[in-house]
């Protein structure tokens, strides 16, 4: 038994299924985390989709998807109140007939997700955590985003998408002076120097346990940049590669060259 971590996918479905099939995926036994933004910026988001909810259905539990920021904007698209930005690639997930059921699957997956493997603790989220957070503090934060999502009080969560364990799960990079998410999303180094990696401030949010992240594609894959950080986003979508590592043996990391082709995409710079 194995447990798996894959980078945001964004979309990029060929490359996705290639990376799988060289990971040996035991659909029976093995875990698979996947850390958000599996759609939007690629070409196949609803292919992706599709995936996803056939192996949720296979694997339950065994198989953990967290929210990113673009899986919320698809959200908040169906939902009617976010409009189409210049560089989305999501009316075909949009206009197909199983929209409704696959939009609703989406809502219903966690922004956080805990579990120990191989004797360690590891926390998988999207972006990153707030300084000081306990495990108690992000779960409680988490399961609160959750109850708004999945009921009526969804649209009115996602019509500016300010609150800050919100913004803190799916988009966080730098923090400023204040310890306010900043919306920075080059490289550390060039980083101006009133801001600081949400992983460098002090407490860091969860410090027992080894945070899995994506979201941050100038960042690339570090395995040892920080104690207890496993940064995933390789930047597939942006013609780069896409990553899995093995949590349980050393991280074990195999990687795959983007094949999916969508020239607008692959020609446009990284944004939020």
């Amino acid at each position: 038994m194995a447990t798996w971590a894959i980078g945001d996918v964004h979309g990029c479905y060929r490359t996705l299924q290639a990376l799988l099939g060289r990971m040996d995926l035991d659909v029976r036994r093995d875990r698979l985390w996947m850390v958000g933004d599996l759609v939007n910026r690629g070409p196949c988001s609803l292919e992706v989709l599709r995936w996803a909810r056939s192996l949720d259905e296979e694997m339950g539990d065994r198989f953990q998807v967290v929210l990113g920021n673009h899986d919320l904007h698809l959200i908040a698209r169906h939902l009617g109140v976010a409009g189409e930005r210049p560089r989305d690639t999501l009316n075909k997930v949009r206009e197909a007939a199983e929209a409704p059921e696959l939009i609703d699957w989406l809502r219903r997956r966690p922004f956080v997700h805990f579990e120990r493997v191989a004797g360690r603790d590891y926390v998988l989220v999207h972006a990153g955590l707030r300084p000081g957070w306990s495990r108690e503090d992000a779960a409680t934060a988490a399961r609160g985003l959750q109850r708004q999502l999945q009921g009526p009080e969804a649209t009115r969560l996602l019509y500016r998408r300010e609150k800050m364990s919100l913004v803190t799960f799916t988009r966080a990079r730098m923090l400023d002076r204040k310890g306010r998410p900043h919306d920075y999303n080059g490289g550390l180094e060039e980083a101006p120097r009133c801001l600081q990696p949400w992983f460098d401030v002090e407490p860091r949010g969860c410090p027992d346990h080894t945070a899995v992240v994506g979201h941050w594609a100038a960042l690339g894959l570090r395995l040892r940049l920080r104690p207890g950080l496993i940064a995933l986003d390789s930047g597939c979508v942006w013609g780069g590669k896409l990553t899995a590592v093995r949590l349980d043996d050393a991280r074990h990391v195999l990687q795959e060259k983007m094949v999916d082709r969508n020239p607008e995409t692959n020609r446009a710079s990284r944004s939020l």
